[in-house]
């Protein structure tokens, strides 16, 4: 019997498919943010897998429940979270969780922020008030976060320190400019995390 290629009878997933590489030490992120920070566009940018997103579009069954200032041209929303993966290097893998940024879907968080290292919160300066709440949760969590700031096109730009201040931000907690659609700048964005998540972990070694 010809049964063709011999690939065809290869046994399990290939390489490129596995989401942890033999060898490799898988660690989970959590990005977090308000709705339409650009939560869902960074995962989708970094991942060097295809995405895997729950946007939905948005009905009429949210007026009047939805409160979203700043981002009424959105027409979509994650109703679940996103997933995306990136290698930092051969022994390192990041998985990247998007969280919904609608405050009706924020039970969610309970299970997404389930053994995550640390976060990504994604500001946009047009509505840096969205997330006071929300660093405030991760306070309580104890969840290391730093704090990447979504660089809109036409969103007011203003000095790192006057954004930390306006955040309530400890000198600690690191605080980058971040563009969301770009692949370096949020690759870059977490790798600070990484690098804060690394002297956190010095520290208590001390």
């Amino acid at each position: 019997m010809d049964y063709g290629d011999s690939d065809t009878l290869r046994a399990g997933p290939r390489d490129t498919d596995l989401l942890l590489p033999h060898g490799a030490r898988g660690v989970k992120v959590v990005v977090v943010g308000g709705f339409g920070v650009g939560k869902t566009t960074m995962v989708g940018a970094v991942s060097e897998i295809p995405p895997l997103t729950t946007e939905e579009r948005m009905t009429q069954a949210g007026v009047g429940i939805d409160h979203n200032p700043g981002a009424s041209g959105k027409t979509t929303t994650t109703v679940a979270m996103d997933f995306g993966r990136i290698s930092i290097n051969e022994e390192l893998i990041l998985y990247l969780f998007g969280t919904p940024g609608q405050e009706r879907f924020w039970f969610l968080w309970n299970g997404i922020f389930e053994g995550a290292l640390g976060a990504v919160v994604l500001v946009d300066t047009r509505r840096v008030e969205v997330c006071f709440e929300i660093i405030t949760r991760l306070e309580d969590r104890r969840v290391p976060f730093v704090v990447a700031v979504n660089t809109f096109p036409e969103a007011p730009q203003y000095p790192l320190s006057e954004l930390r201040t306006a955040l309530a931000l400890s000198e600690s907690v690191p605080l980058v400019a971040c563009d969301a659609r770009d692949r370096a700048s949020c690759r870059d964005a977490l790798l600070s995390l990484m690098v804060y998540l690394c002297s956190l972990a010095a520290q208590e070694t001390v």
